[in-house]
Formats: C-alpha cells, sequence, structure tokens
C-alpha cells in the first residue's frame, strides 16, 4: 500500500502528460504538473478564504489565453484537463468542478478530476467519443439528472421566449470535427444523440429583452456566477457561446473565454451591449450550479 502511494504521488508530480485511472469510473486523465499544481493551490486558497463562489473561481483564469479544439489531443477519448488554455466550455466546466469541490470540502486533485469528469460525460463515464456531452442542451440534461445544476426558466419576464431545438449540426459537418473524421461508425450514434434533443423545448430571454429590460427585472432571474448560454440561429446547433454573469453597480456584465480577443476576461461592456452586437445570438438561457 505504502509503495502504491509513492508511486501515485510521483505520478502527480511529473512534468509530462500524465494518466490517472479514476477508480474505474473512467478512462484516465491527461494533464500536466502545472495543471495539478494550479487546481489544488485554488482549492487550498478557497479552503482558506471560506469563498466557495463560482465567480471566486472564474476570477482565477483571467488572462489566461483562449484556444479552442484543447479536448482533441488523443485519437481515443480521455478526459483531458487544460487549465492554462481555456474556450468558452472548458473554462465552464473547470471552474463548476472546482466550485464543486470547495462546496463538498473536497481538496485533492483527484476530487477535481472526478468532478470534471462528472460534468463532462453522460452519466460521469467515458465511453469513447459519443459519451461526451457535445451539445450544451444535452449537458444541462445531463447534469441535471446527475443533481449538479438547475436550469432557470422563470419569472416571465424576462422569460418571453421559447427556443425549440433542431439539432443536427455535427452529423451534417463530420469533417469538422476530429473523432468523426477519423472514424465514421461514430456519426450513426451522434445523429441518434441528435434526434433525441430534437424538438425540446426550453423557456429563454430573447435578445431583445436582454438588450431593453431594466436590471431590476434582469436580477430576478439571473444572478452573480449563473452559467449564461447563448442561444444560436445557425443552423442545427443549439448554444454558440458561454460566460458566467457578474453584476456589476452599472448592470450585467460577461465573464467569459473570449474568442476575439483571445483569453479569458472580464468584459467591461455591459452585457446587453455585448449581446447587441452578435448577430447569430438570438437569446440566453440560464443556467445555475445546485
Amino acid at each position: 500500500m505504502k509503495k502504491y502511494l509513492v508511486i501515485l504521488i510521483m505520478m502527480l508530480s511529473a512534468n509530462s502528460l500524465s494518466s490517472l485511472p479514476l477508480g474505474g469510473a473512467g478512462e484516465g486523465s491527461s494533464y500536466t504538473r502545472e495543471d495539478s499544481l494550479f487546481v489544488c493551490r485554488m482549492l487550498r486558497d478557497a479552503k482558506n478564504s471560506g469563498n466557495t463562489s463560482t465567480l471566486f473561481f472564474a476570477r482565477k483564469f483571467i488572462n489566461q489565453p483562449y484556444v479552442a479544439h484543447t479536448l482533441e489531443m488523443f485519437d481515443d477519448e480521455r478526459l483531458v484537463v487544460n487549465t492554462r488554455e481555456l474556450d468558452c466550455t472548458t473554462l465552464v466546466e473547470n471552474v463548476l468542478a472546482l466550485t464543486l469541490c470547495a462546496r463538498h470540502h473536497k481538496t485533492s486533485f483527484a476530487d477535481f478530476l472526478y468532478y470534471l469528469q462528472a460534468l463532462r460525460y453522460r452519466g460521469g463515464v467515458i465511453k469513447g467519443y459519443p459519451s461526451r456531452l457535445h451539445y450544451f442542451s444535452d449537458w444541462i440534461r445531463d447534469n441535471q439528472r446527475m443533481g449538479f445544476v438547475t436550469e432557470i426558466q422563470e419569472p416571465n419576464p424576462p422569460f418571453t421566449a421559447v427556443q425549440t431545438l433542431n439539432i443536427d449540426y455535427m452529423s451534417q459537418h463530420p469533417d469538422a470535427y476530429k473523432a468523426l473524421k477519423a472514424q465514421p461508425s461514430l456519426i450513426s450514434i451522434i445523429r441518434e444523440q441528435e434526434r433525441e434533443l430534437t424538438g425540446l423545448k426550453f423557456s429563454m430571454i430573447p435578445k431583445s429583452e436582454v438588450i431593453k429590460t431594466n436590471s431590476r427585472t434582469l436580477r430576478s432571474a439571473i444572478k452573480d456566477g449563473d452559467v449564461i448560454a447563448m442561444t444560436t440561429n445557425m443552423r442545427g446547433l443549439d448554444i454558440s457561446h458561454l460566460g458566467f454573469a457578474v453584476w456589476k453597480p452599472d448592470g450585467l456584465h460577461l465573464l467569459n473565454a473570449s474568442m476575439r480577443h483571445k483569453k479569458v476576461e472580464e468584459d467591461p461592456t455591459l452585457f446587453r451591449e455585448y449581446v447587441r452586437t452578435r448577430t447569430s445570438f438570438t437569446g440566453i438561457r440560464i443556467v445555475r450550479l445546485k
């Protein structure tokens, strides 16, 4: 037993990408020593400060570079941890995994791996590429079943519109996805997942309400640290961008991994102005960590 613990510590301290089985819960994980040290430091800081808010962790990532496709590093599907380079989805997943650890008084890197895998994969189990929750509507449904989040869909106003899903982007554009291009047999599995999502309806705050609604009405529906999921008019997709809600004296702002500015930032402009300039955005859905 003592020998096993020594080996485990050596693995966690390795400078190169490492793999750590999650007690049979998944196929393993890949990360750098920098990632493990960052996570442990964040959890220690949260414990010492008593701060377990989502924004406490989200702000720790500010100025980290925006990098897409960081989960597509390997030919096989495994839990990829990358706290150094983030897109909008991996920022949300990393932050929520850290927050769940802190709120459950968990302080180890292995605890973080557990929550990250539970958030990212259907039922928390890695069973190849299709087990990853690729569409955010699917992500919300699964994580509601797991008891991690709840989707806020009232009051009305500002939830005055309904999004009806019509999902087929991945199966219609397989060449845009490394795994589907390499393994065409997976396309039919993805297509079936898309069919299960198509037709589902969700209450949302339309773009017009975000732009015109006063802060008091929005505050009744959106809280600091909520995940803001931006709906889109792009064919075959449900959500095109994610970020965290930040309330300031002048109103609602967005903390996000910005593709436009190539980094994680707490946007200084009001969220209504942010939304106004994005023509493909049709509104927002709100997800809250339980």
